[in-house]
């Protein structure tokens, strides 16, 4: 029997309005000479905790997309929310929201080697003397509110999936870093594993 092993890559969505980093997966189909291959096991890299978290992440964007399209208009016209959502869920709402809002500032940055992706799921400033002196405060509260938000939704993640506890939230930490290193645009800074800057060399 032949063994063919591949990684499923992930395609990240547009982070646009409650979309916040939706990841998917597409299966190659395999063929040849017209026909299916017999004798032919395809085996996927990913592991069984990777399988959960991204299960869970994309559960999760699904909820908060409905959460958002739940809504009436009250007798005074007043937009209302159907249900009172609870604590965690209202967190992790708040933080997508602002990871959406945050996005366009987010990318800016990173284009100009100001802002690179860390190899623990968070982004880290990497060239302070390249802000200006009347921007410096604006990126600090850029690059701290989306550290929050990313921990905010990846703990959720954890507090949503009844496999996995806080023990797991490195290998989560480190299973985001890697997408976001996949889905990093050319020129982009990445931090390897090792620890190690470099920029993006291939374009997502």
């Amino acid at each position: 029997m032949i063994v063919i092993m591949h990684r499923t890559e992930p395609i990240i969505a547009s982070w646009k309005l409650f979309h916040v980093l939706l990841i998917g997966f597409t299966l190659s189909v395999l063929s040849a000479c017209g026909g299916p291959l017999v004798g032919v096991t395809v085996v996927d890299e990913r592991t069984a905790l990777e399988n959960q978290v991204l299960g869970t992440y994309q559960e999760l964007n699904q909820q908060v997309m409905l959460v958002a399209s739940v809504r009436y208009i009250d007798p005074q016209g007043k937009l209302k929310q159907t249900q009172e959502l609870p604590p965690g869920k209202k967190d992790v709402v708040r933080a997508l929201q602002r990871v959406s809002f945050n996005k366009d500032d987010l990318n800016r940055y990173k284009a100009a080697g100001m802002i690179g992706e860390n190899n623990e799921g968070g982004i880290t400033l990497l060239q302070p003397e390249k802000i200006e002196p009347d921007d410096r405060a604006f990126v600090d509260n850029l690059i701290q509110e989306e550290n929050e938000d990313r921990l905010a939704i990846m703990s959720r993640i954890i507090d949503t999936n009844e496999t996995l506890s806080a023990k797991d939230l490195p290998r989560v930490h480190n299973m985001f870093a890697a997408l976001n290193r996949d889905k990093a645009l050319k020129g982009e800074r990445i931090q390897l594993e090792s620890g190690n800057w470099i920029s993006k060399e291939t374009q997502q």
